[in-house]
């Protein structure tokens, strides 16, 4: 039996959300000027009570969306439906670590930052750095970006008949990917033949619509699918971040368990218990209050890039101009990236002393896996000899604790998300605790958290820009534009 499946050791991996920090009382304001305490916006239970029926209102309408493809909500069926498309992915990875020493991904947004984010968070920190025989699977490279610099230093650091390409886009008209993937195939083609791309590249792409989908079928392609219903920064855990992570050795089953039993959580009719729900509901409150900065911190390295994938997830999903009624309320909440302790020191200063508008987000780790005593030494200096003894474990969570302290003193809102330790299902958990959380809220909103129309018209002016046919007019409009004069450059 493998350990997920055991009632009590699940139990034991529950991730813990505590807002404790955000009520009235333990930012302790009353004694404040009243001026001061409304800049704080500290929540109280009164008014955590008199928004539960709207809680309940956004229960019984994400209930009715729940799966549903045309609703964008398929995502939460991920954890479930994918058995036959598990095995499918096993095999495929099984391959790739036996016949290549690099793996390429191709994508951007959810595409990227979701296997980026899974790779730090459950494999070595260096990776790519240790010899073939200590990692999981190949090097991993994951390129979004298409700055013509990067896309040339990875050709220095990789073999191309040794590496396998994933090309990851739904529609398959992704301009950043689809300009890395010509690449890729007229590199493969000038140096190892064309009958290369077939065995060396692996799309993940729609069903049946789209360029990426007919590339695929015109060569031959091995293809996983995304799923319909599942937008980009809701589908690690489909193909898009499967296939990656379990090429490198992660165990995608343990992930999809652990987003399970989440789901679990998050379906408690007792709304006040339901982790995503209430912190679905606390994001909502503290917006209305004029917290328009979420700052996410990290204590654990592993934990870095979920700031990163974070960031996606409710940047884009949350900041909207128009509602579900189309009315305009130019809604959201900016996210903020840090790094306990690294940015201890650099952006906590600004959250201690800064602007009241901000709620810091901790993600904390009970048990790292590894243990290191800080060694004996400078007995004579008695400001550095008390650490001697201690472990970087005791450290690093004292610092957290610490800052938490210090800014609930100065009145800076704050909550902890724990995880027992970081392994493949509480990783599992957490995003899925992220998406249901980032549902909620908008829903309480009022807006769609699953279209991105503020993406669009961005792209639209690209495709103008570099001549794809169809946007003539557009590209007219902007050539006009350019041709205005700028008084304001200097």
């Amino acid at each position: 039996m493998s350990r997920y499946e055991s009632k009590d050791w699940k139990q034991s991996m529950k991730l813990r959300y505590d807002y404790n920090n955000m009520l009235l009382g333990k930012v302790d304001v009353e004694s404040q000027h009243p001026s001061f305490q409304k800049k704080v916006g500290a929540l109280t239970a009164q008014e955590i009570d008199a928004a539960m029926p709207a809680l309940e209102k956004a229960r019984l309408s994400i209930a009715r969306k729940w799966g549903k493809p045309s609703r964008m909500m398929a995502w939460t069926k991920l954890p479930y439906n994918q058995k036959t498309v598990v095995r499918d992915i096993l095999s495929a990875a099984k391959g790739i670590r036996k016949n290549f020493e690099y793996l390429v991904v191709f994508g951007i947004g959810g595409s990227a930052l979701g296997p980026i984010a899974v790779q730090q968070a459950l494999n070595h920190l260096h990776y790519n750095d240790l010899p073939a025989e200590k990692r999981n699977g190949p090097k991993l490279y994951v390129v979004d970006n298409v700055d013509p610099e990067r896309m040339s230093a990875l050709f220095d650091v990789i073999e191309l008949e040794k590496t396998c390409f994933i090309i990851i886009t739904k529609s398959g008209s992704t301009s950043e990917t689809m300009s890395q993937t010509l690449i890729a195939f007229d590199a493969l083609k000038d140096k190892l033949g064309e009958d290369s791309i077939r065995h060396q590249v692996i799309a993940v792409t729609d069903k049946a619509k789209g360029n990426l989908a007919r590339i695929a079928a015109d060569y031959g392609l091995k293809k996983f699918v995304v799923p319909d219903g599942v937008g980009g920064r809701f589908s690690e855990l489909c193909p898009v971040g499967l296939l990656p992570a379990a090429a490198c050795g992660i165990d995608i089953e343990e992930m999809l368990a652990g987003a399970a039993y989440m789901d679990e959580l998050c379906r408690e009719a007792d709304l006040t218990k339901n982790l995503g729900y209430m912190a679905g509901l606390i994001a909502y409150l503290t917006m209305k209050k004029g917290k328009n900065i979420q700052v996410m911190i990290p204590y654990s390295d592993s934990l870095k890039y979920m700031s990163d994938w974070y960031a996606q997830l409710w940047a884009e999903s949350l900041g909207k101009k128009y509602s579900f009624r189309k009315k305009v309320v130019h809604t959201g909440q900016t996210p903020v990236k840090a790094l306990g302790v690294t940015d201890q020191h650099s952006q906590v200063q600004l959250y201690a002393e800064g602007p009241f508008d901000k709620v810091i987000t901790f993600l904390g780790v009970d048990s790292y896996r590894t243990t290191y005593t800080i060694p004996t030494g400078f007995e004579g200096m008695p400001s550095l000899s008390f650490l001697s003894g201690h472990t970087m474990n005791e450290l690093i969570q004292s610092e957290q604790f610490a800052t938490e302290m210090a800014l609930t003193h100065a009145g800076k809102l704050n909550q902890t998300i724990t995880l027992p330790e970081v392994n493949a299902f509480t990783l599992g958990e957490l995003m899925f605790f992220f998406e249901v959380q980032t549902t909620v809220c908008g829903e309480l909103l009022g807006i769609d958290a699953f279209d991105q129309p503020g993406v669009e018209e961005g792209k639209i002016n690209t495709y103008a820009l570099l001549g794809r046919p169809g946007y003539e007019d557009v590209k007219k409009a902007l050539d006009a534009q350019e041709k205005k004069e700028d008084k304001f450059v200097i």
